[in-house]
């Protein structure tokens, strides 16, 4: 994101990739492609960010014809693209830039005809050999794939080439070392870009923005103004038709690991030396490197691990997560995650950053608060010491935004003291897909906002001791939770450790303990809007 270039009013840089492209895309015919990555696209085009001559080339197993899978890609806009669809020339012109290959990613053989159709289509677009794979499938193909691809010689190729892979990037630290390894046979570090959808999130990567262009946070953003900061993702939904998958992998694997750690860094970083991909990643990675490890008997300390059971979702009963389809009847599978953790740096030493995600809660939200410290109790307007503290909240989904949260008078003659929400939101129907941003920063070769591998590796050496202690029973506390709740009251009791609450997120309903704090409450008090 960080170039010479300038915004334009959309949200992307202005000046659109001019070489021509050859997308090769594997797993064409499944769900992320048809619910995400074709939209993406087809705004891009719409939007004029995509390169005049480009095709899209779809692989899988499946054996389509051409105009089969134009007639799929067409019925993926239709459900799920944010703009309009019909079969204006705009649709025609866009579909006729994708073109199909059946490829059995376990037979060599058809990687070699892979190879040709991709060469005689560059011939036809006079392009260079400018190639990105994107790799939509499940990660047990990855490493495969990457070999075969150097094998049968589509990454030797006169222009660039990028591997675009999805999360999970390994199940641990071996594994994702035993991955990097196999793709590092065929492309180098800069040409890999691990996507996390969740750096394509408007508000995230509003953060760095907000930190770094406005001179009002740097005196305050460390450990002498900052109390604590609360992260959470949480998700109404359970585990749908991703039991196969979840059931081995756990909340911690699927969210801690990645999107988690990710907003961590983003809140936690350095200013960057400069507004260059590599010198913003160097931050980032320098807040893993500093966040505290735990050891095997201090993690029951630290981190609880919960598991919904049946209740009520929006007004509508479901099943415990151990009564879900493919799911182990007598499955230790955390699917909630709360945490707290230190970075034991200057600027953070002794400020808790907790962490809670989770699936079936009430609500699906995600947000950043930030809390600063207490004023002095019993002076001025804080006599009885019940002034609240003052919030910063970071709205990444469903609503976008930034508010602040100030203590000012209210009106009248009684001097009573009120909470005031000052509060900027955006039209998320204004705002371009997470996945809009990543293809269109990979096209360009901006890694920015995609993970680096030092990124993962620390990551994990996080995580693992976590998901060992649990899987091992060195940690047997998996505390059960009604759907529709938000978690075991052991996550409350976490942060109470400390003299803390978890502040209502969007679309909670706050307990009557917390109703001055809920944002119904700040609204029915006024609010400056940006």
């Amino acid at each position: 994101m960080y170039t010479d270039e300038k915004l334009s009013e959309d949200g992307f840089e202005e000046g659109t990739p001019s070489s021509p492209l050859t997308l090769i895309l594997f797993g064409a015919t499944g769900d992320l492609a048809q619910r995400k990555l074709y939209s993406a696209l087809y705004s891009l085009y719409l939007d004029g960010r995509l390169p005049s001559a480009f095709a899209v080339t779809g692989v899988a197993r499946k054996a389509l014809h051409r105009a089969e899978f134009q007639t799929l890609v067409q019925t993926s806009l239709e459900r799920f693209s944010r703009h309009s669809v019909d079969t204006s020339e705009s649709l025609t012109a866009f579909l006729e830039h994708f073109y199909y290959v059946s490829v059995d990613v376990k037979k060599a053989a058809d990687f070699e005809h892979l190879r040709q159709f991709v060469v005689d289509l560059e011939a036809n677009l006079s392009s260079p050999g400018n190639r990105m794979f994107y790799l939509a499938m499940a990660p047990e193909y990855f490493g495969p794939i990457a070999l075969n691809l150097k094998s049968c010689g589509l990454t030797g190729t006169e222009g660039w080439k990028r591997l675009v892979i999805e999360k999970p990037f390994g199940t641990n630290l071996e594994s994702a070392e035993r991955l990097n390894s196999e793709l590092r046979q065929g492309f180098q570090e800069e040409e890999i870009y691990r996507i996390d959808h969740y750096l394509g999130k408007e508000m995230v990567q509003n953060i760095e923005v907000l930190r770094f262009a406005n001179s009002i946070f740097e005196p305050v953003w460390n450990n002498r103004s900052i109390a604590n900061i609360q992260i959470t993702s949480s998700e109404t939904v359970g585990v749908e038709e991703r039991s196969g998958y979840y059931d081995q992998a756990g909340a911690v694997r699927d969210m801690v690991q990645n999107h988690m750690l990710q907003m961590v860094m983003m809140i936690a970083m350095e200013p960057p030396s400069r507004l260059k991909t590599e010198a913003i990643r160097d931050e980032k990675v320098k807040v893993l490197r500093s966040l505290r490890r735990y050891q095997t008997s201090e993690i029951g300390d630290h981190v609880v691990l919960g598991q919904y059971e049946a209740g009520q979702v929006a007004g509508q009963e479901v099943p415990a997560y151990r009564d879900e389809p493919g799911v182990h009847p007598k499955s230790r599978t955390e699917t909630f995650v709360a945490a707290r953790l230190f970075i034991d740096n200057f600027r953070w030493a002794g400020v808790p950053f907790y962490i809670r995600t989770g699936k079936r809660l009430g609500v699906k939200a995600t947000e950043i608060v930030i809390q600063f410290k207490d004023m002095p109790k019993h002076l001025y307007f804080n006599q009885d010491g019940n002034l609240l503290p003052n919030l910063l909240v970071i709205r990444v989904y469903p609503e976008e935004g930034i508010y602040i949260r100030l203590n000012a008078k209210r009106p009248g003659t009684d001097g009573t003291v009120v909470p005031v929400a000052m509060e900027f939101s955006q039209e998320p129907d204004d705002s371009p897909e997470a996945y809009e941003r990543l293809f269109y920063d990979a096209i360009r070769g901006d890694s920015t906002f995609f993970t680096r591998w030092d990124e993962v590796a620390l990551a994990w050496k996080f995580v693992d001791p976590i998901i060992d202690a649990s899987q091992n029973g060195t940690d047997p506390n998996l505390f059960p939770y009604p759907s529709g709740s938000f978690g075991p009251e052991a996550a409350t009791q976490l942060v109470a450790e400390d003299h803390f609450r978890w502040w209502p997120i969007y679309g909670q309903t706050a307990a009557p303990a917390d109703t001055a704090g809920s944002a119904s409450f700040w609204r029915t008090q006024g609010r400056v809007q940006g």
